[in-house]
């Protein structure tokens, strides 16, 4: 996989949204595209000593990273990390204008914020916020799951605490977080405690362990940690959505026999228990390494599973779609939806209405691509680009305001920006 740095010089970037009749064109600030080595290290250089100023005023351009979300009031919530803290501001204007930012962490911890591993932000239906991230720890790969809430609509924040009750300085990683219907908080994480133990025998444990904790009070306490799966994929994201029986389901890449890196979900039938591992997808795609690609789920409040992934397998290669009723016992057939070029999915459906977003790169451009279906999967519009630029941006991801699907994908270096894709 290709991976493409960011550095200062401001060229611009283009944002196409789809519009009924015509294209809207809006121009946006952008980085340069850096095409050596050397070019890359002086910008990053450049960047850093730009955003690294302790004194300066917190700015969303030095993040990396931009992770949004809609309250029930269709208010904008956006979580960035700046000098070791991250930040939250709101927006009751979609994004043309925000609070000041309010620091979640007091104190500066080294927080993982770049590719895949992002802070999550959630809130539920009384507007009291929650973020879990990841702390990278001193030793090389070793890494806690952290939370912190504010019940005074983002004005304060509470002490961060951790949430993996295994303190070993190993990791645990790439968490993902979903609200319960009654504000139950469920958090889980890739863990290497067995692998760990393995390696102290002189065993083998290929890949890590799938863990999780959840709380009923609104994250003033959790529960004991509890294993999903073993053998899981080391370093792709997960994802987790609640069903209308108010239970989690969560999507992970796993590691099946013979090496197989495909893909596999989990219901829940209580919140103490994990439902039977199922297999998602079916392109047997065996490497001995992580693809650094997790899935994406998005649900229907009438259990319509919609799910998104990446594989590269000898026969099938590049993005898929599926969905599923009920308990997404038997998914349809994957659709190929993109190919060469084609990385980190997303998708949102609501009622009938489902979108996909993902980057693509043409071999000159990087772009955002975007298609919709109307019918709950059934028949798709053909993929349009809502953005391209010369350097490859933030993960893309969906919202939805209850009238159409906004783009949250940010470029390093510039202000963040929610884009409207209108039917």
């Amino acid at each position: 996989m290709q991976l493409y740095k960011f550095y200062l010089p401001l060229l611009s970037l283009l944002i196409v949204a789809c519009a009924k009749d015509a294209s809207l064109l809006t121009d946006l600030p952008a980085a340069k595209h850096s095409h050596t080595a050397a070019s890359n290290m002086e910008n990053s250089a450049a960047k850093k000593a730009i955003c690294a100023e302790p004194k300066g005023p917190p700015s969303v351009k030095c993040s990396e990273t931009v992770t949004a979300t809609l309250d029930q009031q269709g208010n904008l919530w956006i979580a960035w990390v700046h000098n070791q803290q991250i930040f939250v501001q709101s927006s009751s204007d979609k994004g043309r204008s925000f609070s000041k930012p309010v620091a979640v962490n007091a104190v500066p911890e080294d927080v993982a914020a770049q590719n895949e591993s992002r802070p999550k932000i959630k809130l539920d239906e009384q507007g009291n916020i929650y973020l879990t991230w990841v702390l990278t720890l001193d030793k090389k790969r070793s890494t806690y799951v952290r939370f912190s809430r504010s019940t005074d609509h983002g004005e304060h924040f509470s002490t961060p605490v951790t949430v993996n009750d295994n303190l070993e300085i190993i990791r645990h990683r790439f968490d993902t977080l979903a609200i319960g219907k009654r504000g139950e908080i469920f958090i889980a994480w890739l863990d290497a405690r067995h692998t760990e133990a393995a390696k102290q025998t002189g065993g083998e444990f290929p890949g890590l362990s799938l863990y999780y904790t959840w709380s009923e009070d609104g994250g003033q306490h959790f529960h004991s940690n509890q294993k999903i799966a073993d053998h899981t994929c080391e370093c792709c994201r997960l994802d987790s959505a609640i069903t209308s029986a108010n239970l989690p389901v969560i999507v992970w890449r796993h590691i099946f026999d013979d090496s197989v890196r495909d893909h596999a979900l989990v219901n829940f039938t209580a919140w103490d228990k994990p439902g039977a591992i199922q297999h998602l997808g079916q392109e047997h795609w065996q490497i001995d390494a992580c693809p650094h690609h997790g899935p994406a789920l998005s649900l229907t409040d009438k259990d319509r599973y919609h799910a998104v992934w990446f594989s590269n397998s000898a026969t099938q290669q590049g993005l898929f779609y599926a969905y599923a009723n009920a308990t997404a016992t038997a998914f349809s057939t994957p659709m190929n939806f993109a190919k060469q070029g084609a990385s980190h999915p997303h998708v949102l459906a609501v009622d009938e209405h489902v979108g996909i977003v993902w980057q693509d790169y043409d071999g000159k451009h990087n772009r955002v691509l975007f298609m919709r279906s109307h019918d709950g999967g059934q028949s798709w519009s053909k993929p349009s680009a809502v953005a391209h630029s010369e350097v490859m941006f933030d993960e893309p991801f969906l919202l939805h305001d209850g009238l159409q699907f906004l783009l949250s994908g940010h470029v390093p270096g510039t202000e963040y920006h929610l884009i409207p894709l209108a039917d």
